[in-house]
């Protein structure tokens, strides 16, 4: 069985009375890259705290709270999208289950 990606048409506004006509309307993002964004901005967070412990270690930074404020940012950007995954995967399961 084969799955076709869903086409989705971006809502216009037909009243141009809000809007300027020298504005224009900002491209609009698809789901796969508002989730490739938010997994490259998960692995920054994880390179700078990486970069931080290693500086901690080298006795460059004095200051350890910068280092745990990088790191716990690091961890619950991190935990967050392992609990994303999770549930995109319980979904996907659940439809594959479901009786057609």
């Amino acid at each position: 069985m084969e799955i076709n990606a869903l086409q989705m048409t971006p809502v216009t506004l037909h009243a141009k009375s809000h809007i300027e006509e020298t504005e224009q309307a900002p491209p609009v993002k698809s789901f796969g890259e508002f989730l490739t964004d938010a997994l490259k901005a998960t692995n920054e967070l994880q390179l700078q705290s990486d970069e931080m412990n290693a500086a901690l270690a080298a006795g460059r930074i004095e200051d350890i709270s910068q280092v745990m404020i990088a790191s716990q940012k690091a961890e619950i950007s991190l935990q967050l999208t392992l609990q994303l995954r999770n549930r995109a995967t319980a979904a996907y399961q659940e439809i594959m289950r479901m009786q057609v």
